[in-house]
């Protein structure tokens, strides 16, 4: 079952709070493995897509609609696999952000992050 997008935010956040804390911590939890899958993915995604131009143009050449159609579908599922798989891993922003001059973050952020943080440890605290 996939995540809601306001479950899917308060991990990011969670991620990036992390990241901000131990930053060593965090990268020794994301590995390189993650890396190469996600280069692995859009390298493949880009040749389906070049794969699917083929298939496409070949079908507009001869009269077969259905290579057309197939070239499409395949084109299509590359360029979204590709543009999913080059989004930013949390821990490629917070070296962006340390490389920027490591600039704090927005304040309704910061207050937001606070809220979550109390939030966290009043759970933490009723349960023990």
């Amino acid at each position: 079952m996939p995540l809601s997008e306001h479950e899917q935010r308060l991990l990011e956040q969670m991620e990036r709070a992390l990241y901000a804390e131990d930053p060593k911590f965090a990268t020794a939890l994301e590995g390189a493995g993650m890396r190469t899958h996600t280069r692995r993915r859009t390298g493949w995604a880009i040749a389906g897509f070049v794969v699917g131009l083929v298939l496409l143009m070949t079908g507009v050449m001869l009269p077969a609609i259905w290579i057309s159609v197939v070239g499409f579908l395949l084109m299509l599922t590359g360029a979204v696999l590709a543009v999913t798989g080059w989004r930013r891993s949390p821990a490629q922003a917070a070296d962006a952000g340390q490389r920027q001059g490591g600039r704090a973050p927005r304040p309704r952020r910061a207050k937001m992050m606070n809220r979550i943080e109390d939030r966290w440890r009043r759970r933490r605290d009723e349960q023990g």
